[in-house]
């Protein structure tokens, strides 16, 4: 890979082990509105849009009017109910300092709102290794390219010497929208398969090997 100057990284699935949480969150939010619980495929494979987008994939014939109280139910079993762990990956800090100490510049772009990002970067100690991040509360949500457009100007890289690395195929479309390179993580909620059919620069299985393909 020619040299890169920015790597932008998704949270959920590619940092922190919080896809099982998710699910079982999102599931347990449809039980308790007596909704469909939709299978955890179909949430896996929705981790990474903004919640409005994956209510709109997955629920398609909700009422507006059942929109609002959704969210804040899903969000109160994530936040508060689920007894679900969510542990950074193994490699994942270790990972984040050796790119810091090799002069990298480093940001997130996740699915989470603002006020999420917020409150897990404080809890995971991660925040000051951090140059920048975007959420849907102040972009498009993925795969449109606003967030890492957005990124790039902001810590003025250009696109083509930025890296996005993430575990599902919306932040790879996002990458490739963007004109930046796309690196998948086969450890999060999308298969190998899946991320390869977006032709990223590589698959990594842990959190370090990225450094080989930087």
């Amino acid at each position: 890979m020619s040299r890169c100057d920015l790597v932008i990284f998704d949270w959920d699935g590619t940092l922190m082990d919080s896809v099982d949480r998710i699910v079982d969150s999102w599931q347990r939010a449809c039980a308790e509105l007596s909704m469909t619980v939709n299978c955890a495929e179909s949430v896996r494979s929705i981790i990474g849009l903004s919640i409005e987008s994956a209510v709109a994939a997955l629920i398609p014939d909700l009422p507006p009017e059942r929109l609002e109280p959704f969210v804040r139910t899903y969000r109160s079993w994530y936040l508060e109910r689920s007894d679900v762990p969510t542990p950074l990956f193994d490699g994942a800090e270790p990972l984040l300092h050796e790119l810091k100490g090799r002069g990298y510049r480093l940001a997130v772009a996740t699915g989470k709102g603002r006020p999420g990002l917020e409150r897990v970067l404080d809890a995971s100690g991660l925040r000051p290794l951090f140059d920048a991040s975007r959420t849907p509360t102040e972009a498009a949500s993925k795969p449109h390219p606003d967030m890492i457009l957005q990124l790039c100007t902001e810590l003025d890289c250009q696109p083509n010497r930025a890296v996005m690395v993430g575990d599902a195929l919306f932040d790879l479309e996002m990458a490739n929208r963007a004109g930046a390179i796309g690196v998948g993580v086969s450890y999060g909620a999308g298969s190998e398969d899946v991320l390869r059919s977006a032709s990223p620069k590589g698959i990594i299985h842990h959190p370090m090997e990225l450094l080989n393909l930087l």
